[in-house]
């Protein structure tokens, strides 16, 4: 019943203030902990290797991509990373961000369906659903983001000091992410075309991003609108701090933080409100 699902919420939609959402996940901590354990731990179920795979795939791939890229002809300068790195490690960097953000954008809106029996056979609190994802992708990005930290101080002999403020730009954009799967989980759950949808145009948002190529190469008439895209600006904020050493623009960072906490406030509270109709519709 939907009353009895209301009482495992905090508040309801109206009485909701930016703390609510970490709050619910607070409260729920050991239920997502042991959904994510049991999702990691079946990714690489029945493998000789196990764990090893997590490690091998972005160390193929970056190792790849020296090997191509450390002597191309053509590659935009501002793309190599100066003295800090080089093409491959600019091109990992923003794949570790869009590939997160791809997968996510992938799954979240066959979520609630995966879940349904469930959700619909228990008071389920279907919200969580989006932190055990988001952590789920976080981890595998983790070990990329190991690979590349290696791979630089191999490249280059030194990691850059500003990567220790890494998280100044980590924990905003997986917020932002955690937006991003409760509003495709809402818009899912209503019609399975959403999904098809995301199929269709990620592909196509990749190269609205920068990861092959810098907002620096881009004409400057045309990089206010690469700036629309969050994603793209948390590209450039990450390399401004793995592979050039400085912090990134704080206009730029400023605009960004406040556009990902307003998505990551309203996706929930947007989640949230018609939470109670979910169970009837998927």
């Amino acid at each position: 019943m939907p009353g009895a699902r209301g009482s495992l919420i905090f508040e309801t939609a109206h009485q909701m203030n930016f703390l609510t959402p970490f709050a619910n996940a607070w409260h729920y901590r050991e239920l997502i902990r042991a959904v994510v354990r049991r999702e990691l731990a079946v990714r690489f179920r029945g493998t000789i290797f196990g764990w090893v795979w997590a490690i091998f795939g972005p160390l193929v791939m970056l190792t790849a991509y020296t090997v191509i890229f450390s002597h191309a002809v053509g590659v935009p300068a501002s793309a190599k990373g100066g003295s800090f790195g080089s093409y491959a490690l600019s091109i990992f960097t923003g794949l570790i961000v869009f590939n997160l953000f791809s997968e996510l954008a992938y799954r979240s809106p066959g979520l609630l369906h995966e879940h349904a029996g469930v959700i619909k056979k228990s008071i389920f609190p279907s919200e969580t659903l989006a932190w055990t994802a988001a952590i789920r992708g976080a981890v595998y990005a983790v070990i990329s983001l190991g690979v590349l930290l290696v791979f630089e101080l191999v490249l280059t002999f030194r990691l850059p000091p500003a990567s220790l403020l890494l998280p100044l730009v980590v924990v905003p954009f997986f917020l932002f992410l955690l937006g991003i799967c409760w509003f495709l989980m809402a818009l899912g759950s209503f019609t399975r075309d959403v999904a098809h949808l995301m199929i269709s145009i990620v592909p196509v948002f990749m190269f609205a991003t920068p990861i092959f190529y810098s907002i620096e190469d881009v004409p400057p008439n045309l990089r206010i609108y690469l700036h629309l895209n969050p994603i793209g600006n948390y590209v450039e904020m990450m390399r401004d701090l793995l592979l050039f050493n400085r912090f990134p623009d704080l206009f730029l960072y400023g605009g960004t933080v406040a556009a990902s906490l307003l998505i990551f406030f309203f996706s929930y509270r947007f989640f949230m409100q018609y939470k109670a109709v979910f169970v009837d519709v998927i």
